[in-house]
């Protein structure tokens, strides 16, 4: 099951004790533009050689830019053995927007 969380969702699940792997699936451009402190980054092309990279029995939430390779990525997750997976919608310009506005916007 894939679950759309909002930025303000996964933070307020974070601080109640639960414990997802944030995955920031977005290019390396993009990364030195705008950052997350404590995700995984593996862009969405690599997922498929780079999953084992990633637990499958923890929590994994997917981010990028603005929820749509997210999405995918959360997908591909699902279908290969992924027990509890979250898209963050409106990806990081979201999260620029609720949660920490020092991150840049692009």
């Amino acid at each position: 099951m894939i679950e759309d969380i909002s930025p303000k969702e996964f933070v307020r699940r974070q601080a109640s004790g639960e414990l997802w792997t944030l995955l920031d699936v977005r290019e390396t451009w993009e990364l030195e533009t705008a950052r997350i402190q404590q995700t995984i980054n593996i862009p969405m092309t690599e997922i498929p050689s780079r999953i084992t990279e990633l637990d499958t029995t923890s929590p994994v939430a997917v981010l990028c830019h603005s929820g749509g390779r997210s999405a995918r990525v959360a997908n591909y997750l699902a279908q290969n053995g992924f027990e509890r997976v979250a898209n963050i919608i409106g990806g990081i310009d979201a999260w620029s927007v609720d949660i920490d506005n020092a991150i840049p916007r692009y």
